[in-house]
């Protein structure tokens, strides 16, 4: 082997020994992990192998355009990887290629809603989707009296629909109506914070009366559709999007999947690959596909229902223990893998709960419930059981985590009275004073020792907890 140039040897060097920061903050992300408990919704744990992936040489390689359609030289086996994930993609959610295609170029889920988006409309075409307070997303029309806060209702005209107030279910009805009178060309159902299944039927019938095109975006149930624990949006949908890493355990990216064998869906096909490149974004990041692709292999093995299964018998385990102990869910309960918790009758906000949880290592997000007034001050918090399943949790052990939330919550009401005011910062500045006769911080500094004996029984992902070390920086209260 010649010598290698002076100005080439860092590329040889181990991370650790090129970039000792960034390697800090990588060791002190892993500690957090392993010492804590993730509720996030849109969060989960991927494999090893889809890490490995993930962080190959296939990072190198540029690629943009198609297999087959290269703008570049040099891809035969880009070619064949892309060419693999597609039909795993296909295969993961049982469909027939000769009805459905994909494309597996997706950056993130926003990026392939847009490119949806983008292949379906015009500018200014008018879409309905699930209003973000009432657990929808951004990316589905979102914005404010002030403000029209993303791409969607920027470029498009939208129209929010809504739940049922007596039920905190999708008003299948208002939606009819509301859809007579805006007549919209494209219907989108899905949400980040809606407990419940959908009725894709009645939605189906709903475009059909105005000629509209049908999507579905289910980021944060694919993993659990792709198990046939929920129904099934590919039976009714002219399109489906979908984000890779939240139940679906993948890397961070998207999918659009798109009908083929309908009069509707010709040129479909053609229309998502040219909105996906060129018009939203550039070459594919193929070292990701690589990881989706790995994804894609484990969530078509036999396992992975009963991985499926046991997400949504913790979620149903946590809602349960909540109910039990007198909080108020969003209908009272959840058929996938998500609770949101309203926080409201208990005059605390989700931020406060969030800062809390965070200080005993709790991860978990504020979120608005159905009926505030702003997303921006949300009134509740919403928590997702995938990652903890991840952690080969069950519903015993999911009992034990309703209680630790249980008494975040006391003790969050025992800091709010401690701090004398409303503010967000003088309830953080209670919960970490050490001044004696604190009775808040004291329960803070309890729960976050309790907290983390727990998480440390649990191993992670990609993680040698035979050598894991405290790495510095970090300060724990032993």
């Amino acid at each position: 082997m010649s010598a290698i140039p002076a100005f080439n040897k860092a590329l040889y060097a181990p991370l650790a020994e090129v970039d000792p920061e960034v390697q800090n903050i990588i060791d002190k992300e892993t500690w957090r992990q392993y010492s804590g408990l993730e509720l996030i919704a849109s969060e989960n744990l991927t494999s090893r192998a889809t890490m490995e992936a993930n962080g190959s040489i296939l990072t190198n390689k540029y690629s943009e355009g198609l297999p087959n359609a290269r703008y570049y030289g040099g891809n035969e086996w880009i070619d064949e990887l892309e060419v693999l994930c597609q039909k795993r993609a296909l295969q993961a959610f049982h469909l027939d290629p000769a009805k459905w295609g994909v494309n597996v170029q997706p950056y993130s889920g926003s990026t392939a809603n847009f490119a949806a988006l983008t292949a379906l409309l015009q500018p200014q075409d008018r879409l309905m989707g699930l209003g973000l307070p009432d657990g929808g997303h951004l990316t589905h029309g979102y914005y404010t009296a002030k403000k029209k806060m993303t791409a969607s209702s920027i470029y498009f005209q939208s129209l929010p629909y809504g739940l049922d107030p007596a039920t905190q279910l999708i008003d299948y009805v208002a939606l009819k109506s509301q859809a007579k009178l805006f007549k919209p060309q494209l219907l989108i159902c899905g949400a980040s914070a809606y407990p419940r299944d959908w009725d894709y039927a009645a939605l189906r019938a709903i475009a059909d009366e105005h000629g509209a095109f049908l999507m579905a975006d289910i980021a944060h149930t694919s993993g659990l559709v792709a198990a046939g624990e929920l129904a099934d949006p590919f039976a009714y949908c002219d399109v489906v999007t979908t984000t890779t890493h939240k139940t679906l355990r993948g890397p961070r990216a998207g999918l659009i999947f798109f009908r083929k064998d309908s009069e509707k869906a010709k040129g479909l096909e053609k229309r998502v690959n040219d909105a996906v490149f060129p018009a939203c974004q550039g070459g594919p990041h193929n070292n990701t596909i690589a990881g989706i692709a790995t994804a894609l292999l484990q969530a078509s093995q036999p396992e992975w229902k009963a991985y499926a299964k046991q997400v949504i018998a913790n979620a149903r385990t946590l809602g349960e223990e909540l109910v039990a102990q007198g909080y108020k869910l969003q209908t009272q309960g959840t058929d996938n893998h998500l609770v949101l918790w309203d926080l409201r009758p208990l005059g605390l906000t989700g931020s406060k709960l969030e800062k809390l949880c965070d200080l005993v290592g709790i991860t978990i997000n504020k979120n608005a419930v159905s009926g505030d007034a702003s997303a921006q001050v949300p009134g509740g918090i919403r928590l997702g059981t995938s990652a903890l399943t991840s952690r080969n949790m069950t519903e015993d052990d999911i009992r034990v985590v309703a209680g630790f939330l249980h008494r975040a919550v006391q003790i969050a009401l025992v800091l709010q009275r401690e701090a004398g005011s409303k503010l967000l910062k003088d309830f953080v500045r209670v919960a970490a004073t050490v001044e004696e006769g604190k009775e808040g911080a004291r329960l803070v500094r309890e729960l976050r020792r309790e907290v983390r004996v727990f998480a440390r029984r649990w191993p992670v992902p990609g993680v040698d907890f035979a050598s894991i070390k405290r790495p510095a920086g970090i300060e724990e209260d032993d």
